[in-house]
């Protein structure tokens, strides 16, 4: 019996049906993208550890595919821990690269730079339906440009990305970094203990106010801590603006009126500039599990799906340690494998395929009436269709079928004459 090598690596074959889409839905983010000035790059899949083990990845860190070091420098008998063998990895995301890409092409590129990335990345996770370990990403991100005109510009492409995608009624969650930190410095959460903090405020979605202050209690927060976070959640949920409420209750924080002014002044031009219809919900339970984000977050939900279609945010740190100057940057990654998985499931039918014809040539069929069939096949070709000159094989009913499901509307058998 074959070994299923997909089994064992955790990783996927993908089928002809399947990668069709796959191409269409590439194709048509890169030209949307395009049209709002985005500018393509590529950067390498391998990338060094110090890269990728750099603090910013959050837990992603720890599910880098590490690559073994070559030659002489690789010693194994010498090796004493993992970091002795290993000093490259697959990148797990898209955000690194990109940061590194930058630094080393600076002086080189437009200010603001508007990059476009679509490819493969690698994490040791547990594969699941629409997760694998393997899998594409497509961000969009813009360096250089510290006012909110680049969340507005981000979210605008993406919205109307899904919007070509046939996807509607989708959702807009957006909150700030920085108003999470006065969230917990309200509470009397220390710098210290806030990513403790967030990580379990980000499943309110899951376990509610009440399972978000039981496990508060057993994170070690004190009584008094988890109740003026429940008194803080209770009125923001109960708020017809929660987010004029928020501004309120924090009124008294330095920067709180300029971090909820400008998530206002993001929230307006997206509703008002919006080529499709969708809500923009100000969530103040929305953390984005990457510690590089220093400002507005958002992650677009698909509502119908139950399922996230893409996140991002504003990382206006990351740059400056690898170039040692601030460069203000935000970014937005599509979840791609979510919406090629739900795309599949509604038997998604890709717009303005070329036809697809079939020649299925019986065995020893004469050199001249091959050769016939292929100049045929040429000229079709030459007027946009597409055309598969093949074979017969010996149980043609089960070519046919095959050929059918693939797309070929037109199957014709030549024939000795």
């Amino acid at each position: 019996m074959a070994l299923n090598k997909n089994a064992v690596t955790g990783m996927r074959d993908i089928m002809p049906r399947e990668m069709i889409l796959r191409d269409y839905v590439i194709g048509l983010i890169k030209e949307t993208y395009k049209s709002f000035g985005y500018t393509p790059i590529e950067t390498p899949v391998v990338e060094s550890l110090g890269n990728l083990l750099s603090k910013q990845g959050g837990d992603n860190e720890k599910l880098i595919f590490k690559v073994l070091k070559r030659g002489e420098k690789l010693k194994i008998a010498e090796a004493k821990t993992e970091d002795d063998l290993a000093d490259s990895g697959l990148r797990y995301d898209l955000t690194v690269p990109l940061v590194r890409y930058f630094s080393a092409h600076n002086g080189e590129l437009p200010k603001p730079f508007k990059a476009l990335q679509v490819g493969p990345v690698f994490r040791a996770d547990r594969p699941q339906k629409g997760r694998f370990r393997q899998f594409y990403q497509c961000d969009i991100d813009i360096l250089g440009e510290g006012s909110q005109a680049a969340e507005i510009d981000l979210l605008l492409a993406t919205s109307t990305l899904l919007g070509r995608l046939g996807f509607s009624g989708f959702i807009l969650h957006i909150n700030d970094r920085r108003l999470l930190k006065a969230m917990a410095a309200y509470c009397g959460i220390g710098p210290d203990r806030c990513d403790d903090a967030f990580i379990t405020w980000d499943k309110m979605d899951k376990i509610g106010l009440d399972g978000v202050m039981k496990e508060m209690a057993e994170n070690g927060f004190s009584a008094e801590t988890v109740a003026a976070y429940g008194t803080l959640s209770g009125a923001l949920m109960n708020a017809q603006e929660p987010l004029k409420a928020l501004a309120e209750l924090l009124a008294e924080q330095d920067g709180v009126a300029a971090y909820t002014a400008a998530l206002e002044t993001i929230i307006r031009s997206v509703e008002e500039a919006a080529s499709v219809p969708f809500t923009v919900k100000f969530d103040p339970t929305l953390v984005r599990g990457m510690s590089y984000y220093t400002g507005p977050i958002f992650e677009l939900e698909l509502a119908d799906f139950g399922s996230a279609a893409g996140g991002g945010g504003r990382y206006d740190e990351m740059v400056g340690k690898f170039i040692g100057q601030q460069v203000p940057a935000c970014g937005i990654s599509i979840g791609f494998e979510r919406l090629i998985t739900i795309l599949m499931d509604q038997d998604y039918q890709v717009p303005g395929a070329p036809r697809k014809k079939a020649y299925l040539l019986e065995k020893n069929l004469p050199e001249e009436q091959a050769l016939s069939v292929r100049r045929q096949a040429a000229q079709e070709r030459a007027e946009g269709l597409t055309v598969l000159v093949s074979p017969m094989i010996k149980n043609k009913k089960f070519q046919k079928e095959q050929l059918a499901a693939e797309g070929y509307t037109e199957i014709e058998e030549v024939y000795k004459k």
